[in-house]
């Protein structure tokens, strides 16, 4: 982005691009990544947003490909509301309707969570007021503390009802006003996952583990066979994105290496007398 662009965009006095992306990471994005705050300002860039006005939120996410944390950038509920706003079509948004209160056991301790929330945004129409209705259930929309736990966040267990509000609004406003986009929000991605969705009717055909690779390992003959055998499984698990499986198979094979390996050391003929005394001779050792 030019200077004259950010100048333009963030209606300051003229400054580098450089200023911007430290007041950017000192106010709005506070310890965020050099790297994740330029494609704050790319993203803002491409869809003509002003970044001052923190349109889109940078989202640590799990990457299953990866194995690892990284930043994504998506859009904010805020944005959504304000890309209706413009459209002078959106006409009221009504207050939330929430679902009765259950009890849910995560990550070992009990929690009362509304079960679903129901939000209604209303569009005009040529002439007549339009509703889109979007109903979201608490469970299927909460963020995680961690990518191995099955509990809440803090955001999620301080505000159980205004995080699954937010979830519930995205989706009714993404009905009513198509154009906002169909990217999720930061709220609704908040402790997910990135990776494929596999469609179980689908799964057997196009993401399927075909056999028992730990078994396959557990029966190789030699050191090669089993790095023959991981070489083919570890791109079919990766593929598939069960690493719970891929953390079996990978145990096994490197149980199998180690057995054969030993297996070779014990099968090592021991030497003559004469070769102990040739390879003493060699090393300058008298008899």
């Amino acid at each position: 982005m030019s200077n004259l662009a950010v100048q333009q965009q963030v209606g300051l006095a003229p400054q580098t691009e450089a200023d911007v992306i430290l007041v950017l990471q000192n106010s709005l994005y506070p310890g965020a990544n050099i790297n994740s705050v330029h494609m704050v300002l790319d993203y803002c860039r491409a869809a003509g947003l002003d970044p001052m006005q923190k349109p889109v939120h940078i989202v640590p996410m799990y990457d299953k490909n990866s194995r690892q944390m990284r930043d994504v950038v998506m859009p904010g509920i805020s944005l959504y509301r304000t890309q209706a706003a413009r459209t002078n079509e959106h006409v009221g948004t009504d207050e939330p309707v929430f679902g009765p209160m259950v009890e849910l056991t995560l990550g070992g301790k009990l929690f009362q969570v509304p079960e679903w929330c129901k939000v209604t945004v209303w569009r005009k129409k040529d002439g007549e007021r339009c509703a889109f209705t979007a109903l979201e259930y608490w469970i299927e929309n909460y963020a995680t503390a961690g990518k191995d736990s099955d509990a809440p966040n803090a955001m999620w267990k301080k505000r159980s009802r205004g995080q699954i509000s937010k979830c519930a609004e995205a989706q009714a406003l993404r009905k009513g006003f198509p154009e906002v986009g169909s990217a999720p929000t930061a709220e609704e991605m908040e402790g997910k996952t990135i990776g494929p969705e596999i469609d179980s009717s689908q799964s057997a055909n196009v993401l399927a583990i075909t056999q028992d690779w730990a078994a396959a390992a557990a029966a190789c003959a030699t050191t090669e066979e089993v790095t023959a055998v991981w070489k083919v499984a570890i791109k079919e698990l990766q593929a598939a994105g069960d690493m719970a499986e891929y953390d079996r198979v990978k145990a096994a094979v490197a149980k199998r290496g180690k057995e054969l390996t030993a297996t070779l050391v014990e099968h090592v003929e021991p030497m003559t007398d004469a070769e102990v005394e040739a390879a003493d001779f060699g090393r300058g050792v008298q008899p």
